[in-house]
């Protein structure tokens, strides 16, 4: 295996140039040594910003340790006062979550934190297509009179303005537990709980809003606890529901630093213990066999509970999160694969019409991509910027229209903050409403807006590119380089120590120099599988994730025994009882 790397492309076959993401050996050499680990580990982790004294915490995150006080968010303890009320005087509460994965998991967690309580809680879900982002004056008022006296908001509320104020009128109570970028101004709600409020110095701005959540319920229950409400009845266990912490967070792509770190490691134990019900059939459905990791609930669990809200029943997901029935599980996760399949086959035919009119108007050297198109499902429009992000390396909005209104979703890049730039759209009133957060962000528009939207956010956008320098989205850091011998299974096991890895915490990306394919071919759904050999010996199966078609697959299979650069992650291939390692193609590139 190769020691550090001060390998550099200028121009890979992607038109990325590569860059170390360490240029000081020294402190990789030091954390090696200390901490007993792979010079290339010690290398990842120096290159994180990790030093001697964080190293500890950060190979062994504990909750003990990092779970901050929830006293410290504003208006938190308010809240957990009066939802202890509530449930102290059988008074009626509800949750009206959003229709993600954050939204579902946050609306889970307080429905089975109030039924150990011996409390009902209704939980609301609103249409995507018919309701929209958020709480809405109806729904809000519908609960009040099904009795609601309290209704928590979860994933959404903090820029509610009319909603709310229509809620305190009819004499409910809204909690909005939230983590959206915020406005100087606040709802008229009982309590704000966000970490991104402007006059809130909470350190803990990365949570998710299910993160949010579950300190919520930390709050709630010291109240519980101290009132005595225990002294007959059993205390939850509060840790017990990790499993829907860790999903929330890593789906949402908020940063796995701090206590997010520690929430999704701890998380990830509890979800290997199969101890929830929804969760199993919901696995075991995805065909998810292997100790769960991180990229499993992105990419296996994740997009089966958004499929809900994106082309299915929108509660369905938080239902199935709250479920403690195996036979009603199951059937709900069958379910959510079946809306999945569909919101893959609706996505296909969305991406094919906007990734045709991304390189046709954003092709060159813009700085944001932005499509729009009539009939386009809303339902899907968020992964296709999410997918046009990934070839584009651009921050990108995609916009459906639906008559005089159109409804669009955004994802970014790191380095440039989507949702407080759609925020400011709102604010000077190209918007009808719309928000989010540095990687993703929704709005709605009216259609005469379009033009000025996109010019208002692309002249913001490229000043922030402008700010951060060229290198913002051009550039691919490596953290060094590993040779195909050395690409072992105890050096993937030892690579995991890093984990999670998601925002934040990116996944280690190495350098396999100088290898030469031996074998390429296209398989599934527009996927390039290889083996390839290193120049000292060794063998190893390579994957390129929908390369196929594009400039990298191309120049793979084409590429002979010229000798080629691969950048990307190595993984184990556990597939049907193999124990290898496999290299995830990230990037490639001509030795010159």
């Amino acid at each position: 295996m190769a020691g550090a790397d001060s390998l550099r492309v200028e121009r890979s076959f992607s038109g990325l140039n590569w860059r170390p993401r360490l240029d000081d050996d020294r402190a990789a050499l030091a954390l090696a040594q200390r901490f007993d680990l792979p010079e290339i580990v010690g290398r990842a982790l120096a290159a994180r910003g990790i030093g001697p004294e964080d190293a500890e915490l950060f190979l062994n995150p504990a909750l003990r340790v990092q779970l901050p006080d929830p006293g410290h968010l504003k208006d938190m303890e308010l809240a957990a006062e009066r939802i202890a009320d509530a449930i102290e005087g059988g008074e009626g509460i509800a949750v009206f979550g959003d229709y993600d994965v954050d939204g579902a998991t946050s609306s889970a967690l307080l429905a089975r934190f109030c039924r150990a309580l011996g409390t009902t809680i209704e939980t609301y879900i609103p249409d995507r297509i018919k309701e929209g982002y958020g709480p809405n004056r109806a729904a809000l008022l519908a609960l009040g009179r099904r009795g609601a006296k309290v209704i928590i908001t979860v994933d959404c509320g903090v820029s509610a303005f009319e909603p709310l104020a229509a809620a305190r009128d009819a004499g409910i109570d809204v909690v909005v537990v939230d983590h959206h970028v915020a406005e100087a101004r606040l709802p008229e709600a009982l309590a704000v709980i966000n970490p991104n409020r402007l006059d809130d110095d909470s350190p803990h701005g990365q949570l998710a809003a299910v993160g949010v959540a579950f300190l919520l319920v930390v709050a709630v229950n010291r109240v519980l606890r101290k009132r005595g409400f225990y002294a007959s009845r059993p205390e939850p266990d509060l840790m017990g529901w990790l499993d829907l912490v860790a999903l929330g967070t890593v789906c949402d792509q908020v940063p796995l630093t701090g206590v997010n770190r520690a929430l999704v490691a701890q998380g990830l134990k509890v979800l290997a213990k199969r101890a929830n019900p929804g969760l199993v059939a919901l696995a075991d459905v995805a065909g998810l066999e292997a100790r769960p990791e991180a990229w499993h609930l992105g990419f296996m669990l994740g997009p089966r509970i958004n499929a809900g809200g994106r082309v299915g029943r929108p509660g369905l997901g938080a239902g199935l999160l709250a479920c403690d029935d195996p036979a009603a599980a199951k059937a709900m996760a069958q379910e959510l694969d079946a809306f999945n399949q569909e919101r893959r086959e609706i996505e296909a035919l969305v991406l094919a019409d906007a990734m045709a009119q991304a390189e046709g108007v954003g092709g060159g050297d813009g700085d944001l991509v932005f499509v729009a198109g009539e009939g386009w499902h809303p339902g899907v429009i968020g992964i296709v910027a999410s997918r046009i992000g990934e070839r584009m390396r651009r921050p990108v909005c995609v916009v459906a229209i639906d008559g005089e209104v159109a409804k669009g979703s955004g994802r970014s890049i790191a380095g440039i903050d989507l949702g407080a730039t759609v925020i400011a759209a709102r604010q000077v009133g190209l918007l009808i409403n719309g928000g989010g957060h540095a990687m993703a962000a929704g709005f709605t528009v009216a259609r005469d807006r379009l033009g000025a939207l996109e010019e208002f956010l692309g002249v913001r956008i490229a000043a922030q590119h402008t700010a951060r320098g060229e290198e913002v989205g051009r550039t691919l850091f490596h953290d060094g380089a590993v040779s195909v011998a050395g690409a072992t299974t105890e050096l993937v096991e030892r690579i995991k120590a890093l984990a999670p890895f998601g925002s934040g915490n990116s996944e280690p990306r190495f350098v396999l120099p100088a290898v030469t394919v031996a074998k390429a071919q296209i398989v599934g759904e527009n996927h390039l599988r290889l083996f390839v050999r290193g120049p000292g010996g060794g063998r190893i199966k390579a994957m390129a994730f929908r390369a196929a078609d594009q400039p990298l697959g191309v120049a793979l299979l084409q590429t002979g025994r010229a000798p080629v650069h691969l950048a990307g992650r190595l993984r184990m291939d556990n597939w049907q009882g193999r124990h290898d390692v496999e290299f995830l193609i990230d990037d490639a590139a001509p030795v010159a």
